[in-house]
This record gives C-alpha cells, structure tokens and sequence, in this order.
C-alpha cells in the first residue's frame, strides 16, 4: 500500500507527463481491446444453441465448387441411411411478401423441415413446430413467425396461435414463436414448411435450388466418422443415380466454419496491427518514462544513500507503471466500447454473428491482462536504468543523468517506433491503392445514374404463367412512362450484387458423360431493354427484342469471355446452348456482349466465368411462379434515386397497395458495397496507421524536448561561440531524422517480409502486388515529412534560446 500510495503522488506531481502517458496507452491498449472483442465475438465464443460443437453443415461438392447446395432427394436419402447423426434438417431461405395483417412488406423467410429448431437444441418461445403432415406436399399450411414480428404485428399476443399470415399469397396458419433473437445466417421473420415448396425444386435430383442441411453428431461420433460415412451413402446414391449425382461428393463441416468462413484471416490481420500499435505505445511510454527517470536519478541517490535497496527502488517504479497501464487500460475500455460500436454501424454485414460482438466479462479480463502485462513490459527498461544508476556519480552536482547508454536506449526506441509504423503505412498504403485500382476497373456496365429494386406484384395478378407475364409487362411499360426514365427492364440477377447461380452447358450436341463434371455457365434472365438500361456493350449479333417469346425459338445472348473460350477462331452465332440439369434449350445464340464483372471487380481471380443472357418472356411455365419473383428491376435515370422512387411507388401501387417495392439501390452503391471485403481492413488499417503515425509523431517530440532540455547549457555555449540558428538546427533534425531513415530502412525489410508471407492480406490486393514501390515510396514520404515536422518544432525552440540564460541553466 506504500507503494501504490507514493506512485499516486509522484503522478498527481506530473500531470502533464501522467495524461499524456495514459492517453498513450488508452489509445493502444483500447485498440486491442476492440480487436479482441471481435475476435472473442465471431471466433472464440460459442455459437448460441445446445452442445454447438456437435452441430454440423452437409454439402454436396463437384470437380467444380468444393460446395453446392444439396438436393432435396439427396437430403432425404441421407435421413434414411446415416446412422452418425441424431438429427438432419434442411432449410432455405427466401424473401416472401406479407400482405397481412397490416401493411404489405417485403421479408426475409425461411422454408425449414419438421425438427428444425430442436435440432439446434432451441426451445419455442410460444407453440410448436412443424408436424410431419405439414412438411409434405399438399399439407395444411403453417407457419412459425419470428418473436421480431409477433410482438410487432401482434403486439405479443398468446392468442396468435389462432391467427393467420398471409405469405406470397397463402394464408398460413401460425402454429408457433421462434425463439427470441434468433437467426441462423440471417434474421428470419416467416418460417414456412420446407416439404410444401414447389415440387419442381423438391422432387428433381438433379436441381440444386438453394437448399443447406443442418445435423447434430450423435454423442460420441467424430465428425471424420461422420464424413466416412457420409461419403459412403454419396458414392452409393451415385451408382444408384448416375444422370444426376455422377461425380458428386460430400463435405462435413462444423457449422461454426460455416458461418465464420474465412473472417478469421481479416481478423488475424487486424490483431497483428494492433499488436503492433500496442508495442509503438509502449515504445513512446518508455522513452517517456527513461526521461522522467533520468530527471529523478539524484532522488533514487539519496534513497539508495538512506538504505533503500536496488529491488525496492525497481519494484516502486513498476507499482507506478501498473498504475498507469490501469489507467490507460480502463480509459481504453471506453475507446474499444464506442469504436466498436462505430464500425458495426457503418458496416454491419461485413462480419458474420456481429450481433455477438461486445464488451463483455472476457473482454474486460483480457484489458485487464493486457494492462498489467504493458505495465511491466515498458517499465522494464527505466527499472533496469534504475537498478544500474551510480549513485555516487548522480549526487555530484550538476548530474543529470543522460548518459550514452540512455540515449542510445532511447534512440532504439524511437527506430522501432519509426519501422513498426512504417509497416502499417504499407499495409493501410497497398489497400488503399487497390480499392481506387477497383474503382477504376471497367465493370461491363455504366453504373452511373442506374437504380435497382423489386416489386412485390400482387399474387391477385400472378395466378397462371400467362397472366404473370401480362402483369409484369405492364409493370415495367407504366414505369418506362415516369417522366425521367430513360429505360427500364427485369433482371433475375443485378451484376455485383452476389446472386448469380451456375448451371451446367453444353453446345450443340455435345452433352457430356456427366452433368456435375460439365462446364458452368452463369444464368441471367433478362428483358430486351436490360442491356440499354445497364449500358452493355454488344459486340456481335442483336440483343433481345419483344418478339422473343415462349411463341418464338429459345435465343441466347452470351458475353465475350465465353465466346473467346469456346469459339477461338469461329463465329459463336446460331450455334445452339443447351443449360441446367433441367435441360432448358437448345437455344440459338443471337448476340455477344462485352464480359460483366459479376462476382466481384477483381473477378478475374474467379476462373470460369462463362455469362449467357436468356429472355424471361421464353422462360418456361413451370418456372415462371419461381423465376419471376425473384427479378429485379434496373432503371437509367438522370435523375436523383430520392427523386425517383416516390414516382415509380405511386406507379407501382396504382395497380393495387399490396405491392411493396424494396431493395432500393442504386448501381454505384452496389459497386462500392462489392468491395467491402478490401474496404474494411483498408479502413481500420489506415485507422491504425494513422493512431502508430500521431504516436510516432509524439515520441519524436518528446524525445527532441527532452534532448533539447538536456542540453541547454550545451546550445549556449555553442551560440556564445559563434554558431549560427542554422547550425543548431542541423545538430537537433539531423540527428533525429538520422534515426528516421534507419527506422525506415528496418520497417521497409520487415514490411517486405510480412506483406509476401501474410496471404491475408495478399489474397485482398489487386492490381499491385504486395512489395508495390510506389506505395512504399509514398508511405516513406508521408512519415519523413510528419517526422520532421515533429523534429522541427522543439529544434526551433532550441534556437530561440538566449545564450546567456542557457549558460546559468541548471
């Protein structure tokens, strides 16, 4: 308690040294702290059902993609036959339109088999699940709705359980209340019974509609037992099946993999920065603390003069260095609380399970670890100075304490400061630099004044293939008509936005042995005026037209990648394309368009992206109920979206109220949010680097202050001399700036070296690789001119001294 009662006061002694010591750490340990809160968040804690380590996710694999969705038949197959499961469920999600009760809305929906929610150990909040006699074909409809829209369609009442949702058209009787707060990759409000969904998807083997499966392991069952097992049924299910499952195979993966996914290399990226911001903290801290200690070299002499020995004197400067870190630790708290709160807003589906991240009891734990560790690791060196002090030499009069070994202790400091936040310049640089090569990459399309949304049409309208058609016709023709709309047109999928499917293809005649073996194409239903709207380019032949209808021969656009891969030296026009395990075709190849980036801006990473544009108004009737929902519509407008929309609703709901209109985007913002996977790191790594830069920057002042205090008596004694400002100058930012350079020199080796070894972050440039010269020449530039301007102004301060009062300074 002497200890801790002397370290207070010395503080409260120096409270310029004590603020800008904790501030110092706060901002570095507070950093950290939030890292860790998203690492403890998405990657540490549990997910939140029964025994999570036991649930499970099955896919299906092809030479192609290491997952796919699975088949419905498959699904049940494997019900039947594996024995390593205590329970296997499947679900799919899909938005649907509620009409009622209340106003219409678009919502997020789930179709999910008998069993669902107890396979993850959860109990009902309110009723019960699906029986076996909903989940079929032809069964009674039933629905579960979210605890979400219990309370706020039906104000939490227990008499809903009586009541009826009305879902794209059905009315569902609810038969139960999820359970609160749940969601299973996305937030669900309608859960409807996986069994009544269209038999096109549910009763062809061949069709891969969006469909995951969800199993509990059975106590004692490992999970490569699991995959044995499963991979037996899926070789067996192969023989037996061999049109539509030859070349299939299986893949158990934990369900916590599944949703986390690759978030954890982004994360080990963002730790090791922060790690790196915590050591240049400690690095300032230190040289803060080897100067304060310097100035109290004769008071640790009289001490050890009165009989305090070496170990008592060490031990009290670690208590006040505890005691700093504490302090900087519970400030950083605060930090960590509301930057972690920031960054959620402004990027909430960035990480997965975000709505598990926080500061909770092991987050507070780790500050505290973190904090009591950095008090002992920058205490180390003023403790050891300390313990080394003569102190026969600190009681002469005069002494101040600087020796060699002092500054070149603090000179080591200040080049690992300089290379450690050279190393996240580049970091924060090479992102940097990638998302404005992303911007200026050509995307196919003119995203500029281009807005995107759906219409929920009402289902009065959409009871037969044949009136589907008119009224989506007539929807877009009214919307043509607003004044400002240049052109307009359905798409099935919007370039960029993550929706595009693959399908297996052949030309020709040319259908290969095996379908999961096949080459895949992406799909894209459109109308005639969608490339117009979306500023496509062709290149050969004709786009659509509105003669092209179930009443006419199936045409097909494709882009140009598909065409340079499959007609190298020939002309791709009238041959014939035959796609999906549902053959749709042949159809007669009109038109080439120039290649869309689809995936991603920097698809060029992603082989195979073969595009072929079919007309929706030749899509088959047994796909219209499916395919038709799901387009949305792209609009070409000079005008502002804001502007725009209120017309294209009142368009909309001319032809009846409930249509609600939804997903409003438009292209641009579409374009910037496809490039979130580089835009997040970029902007907590140039947050970093930015924070290592102004902590830099400090360390670099305070050592100059202090070096000009030291020498006070030097500088007058130069100047009485004859030296000039100029000179004085010199002697102060060169010396410093000498150790600049060197801290340049160490951080570009070591930057060279982390930047080819981490493929996290190499996996996230384009169009530069990770050793870019311009980028470390211009992060170079950056920290030698922030580093001067930290040099010049104590070094100008030194200048202005009067040699007469430098000469009597003490």
């Amino acid at each position: 308690m002497h200890d801790l009662r002397y370290a207070l006061r010395q503080l409260r002694r120096n409270p310029g040294f004590t603020v800008v010591a904790v501030l110092t750490l706060a901002l570095g340990i507070g950093v950290n702290t939030g890292i860790f809160s998203v690492v403890e968040g998405v990657l540490l804690a549990p997910l939140h059902y029964f025994q999570p380590d036991r649930l499970v996710m099955v896919w299906e694999n092809n030479p192609r993609f290491p997952r796919v969705w699975n088949s419905y038949p498959n699904f049940q197959d494997w019900q039947r036959s594996a024995h390593s499961f205590q329970q296997m469920v499947a679900f799919r999600q899909q938005g649907g339109d509620l009409t009622a009760p209340g106003t219409s809305a678009h919502l997020n929906s789930s179709q999910i088999s008998r069993g669902f929610f107890s396979t993850l150990g959860l109990q009902m909040e309110l009723g019960r699940e699906f029986t076996p006699q909903e989940d079929q074909h032809g069964g009674v409809p039933a629905a579960v709705i979210s605890s979400h829209l219990w309370r706020e369609r039906f104000a939490g009442s227990h008499e809903v359980l009586s009541k009826t949702v009305t879902l794209d058209g059905v009315n569902y009787s609810i038969v139960g209340v999820a359970p609160p707060a749940f969601r299973l990759e996305y937030e669900a409000d309608v859960y409807t019974p996986l069994g009544q969904l269209d038999p096109l998807i549910l009763n062809n083997r061949a069709t891969h509609d969006g469909l995951f499966t969800l199993a509990r392991l059975k106590p004692g069952v490992s999970l490569s037992q699991a995959q044995a097992e499963m991979s037996a049924i899926q070789s067996r299910l192969d023989r037996l099946y061999p049109n539509d499952n030859r070349d299939l195979g299986i893949y158990v993966e934990p369900l916590k993999q599944a949703i986390v996914g690759d978030a954890g290399q982004i994360l080990a990226l963002l730790s090791g920065a922060v790690g790196l911001v915590l050591l240049i903290a400690c690095a300032n801290v230190a040289n803060l603390l080897l100067a304060r200690s310097a100035a109290r070299n004769r008071e640790f002499a009289i001490r050890s003069a009165l009989g305090a020995s070496r170990a008592r004197m060490a031990r009290q400067l670690l208590t006040e260095n505890v005691l700093l870190s504490l302090a900087g630790g519970s400030l950083g708290i605060t930090i960590a609380f509301c930057g972690i709160k920031s960054v959620l807003a402004a990027m909430p589906e960035v990480l997965p399970r975000s709505q598990d991240v926080g500061v909770n009891a092991a987050v507070l734990l780790y500050t505290l670890a973190v904090s009591l560790l950095v008090g002992i690791l920058f205490g180390i060196a003023p403790a050891v100075k300390s313990w080394s002090a003569d102190p026969q030499a600190s009681l002469k009069d005069g002494s101040k304490g600087s020796t060699a070994v002092h500054r070149r202790t603090q000179s080591s400091f200040m080049v690992m400061q300089v290379a450690l936040t050279l190393v996240l310049l580049v970091g924060a640089g090479l992102l940097l630099r990638t998302i404005l090569h992303l911007w200026n990459v050509n995307p196919g399309f003119d995203a500029r004044n281009v807005v995107t949304f759906k219409v929920g049409v009402s289902h009065s309208l959409t009871r037969t293939p044949s009136s589907t058609r008119i009224a989506y016709q007539q929807l877009i023709e009214r919307i043509r008509q607003i004044p400002g709309v240049q052109a307009a047109d359905f798409t099935t999928v919007v370039p960029l936005s993550g929706q595009s499917g693959y399908l297996p293809f052949w030309l020709d005649s040319q259908k290969p042995a095996s379908l999961q073996a096949a080459p895949r194409l992406q799909a894209f239903l459109t109308g005639p005026d969608y490339f117009r709207a979306m500023g496509i380019a062709l290149l050969k032949g004709r786009f659509f037209t509105e003669r092209d209808t179930t009443h006419s021969p199936c045409v097909a656009v494709i882009d140009s990648q598909f065409a340079h891969k499959f007609f190298p030296d020939g002309n791709p026009l009238g041959h014939t394309i035959t796609a999906g395990f549902e053959a749709f075709g042949p159809c007669i190849i009109v038109g080439v368009v120039i290649h869309v980036k689809d995936a991603a801006l920097n698809d060029a990473a992603v082989a195979n992206q073969y595009q072929t544009y079919y007309s929706l108004y030749q899509d088959p009737d047994q796909w219209v109920a499916l395919n038709y929902p799901d387009a949305s519509i792209v609009v070409r407008t000079p005008l502002d979206a804001a502007a725009l929309i209120p017309a294209i609703k009142a368009t909309v709901y001319q032809a009846g109220g409930d249509q609600p209109v939804y997903h409003v985007q438009t292209m641009r913002q579409i374009v910037a949010d496809s490039m979130s996977e580089q835009r997040f790191p970029m902007m907590l790594l140039g947050a970093f680097a930015a924070l290592a830069l102004l902590l830099a920057a400090v360390g670099i002042y305070g050592m100059i202050s202090y070096s000009v205090t030291q020498r006070v008596q030097e500088i007058g004694i130069r100047m009485a001399l004859g030296a000039d400002k100029g000179n004085v100058l010199r002697l102060f930012i060169g010396r410093q700036m000498r150790l600049v350079l060197a801290g340049i020199a160490v951080g570009s080796v070591g930057a060279l070296i982390l930047t080819r070894m981490l493929s996290s972050l190499s996996h996230l440039l384009y169009g530069i690789g990770s050793s870019d010269p311009l980028t470390f020449a211009a992060v170079s530039l950056v920290l030698i001119g922030v580093a001067a301007l930290a040099c010049y102004i104590p070094a100008r301060r030194a200048v202005e001294v009067d040699p007469v009062v430098a000469l009597r300074y003490e």
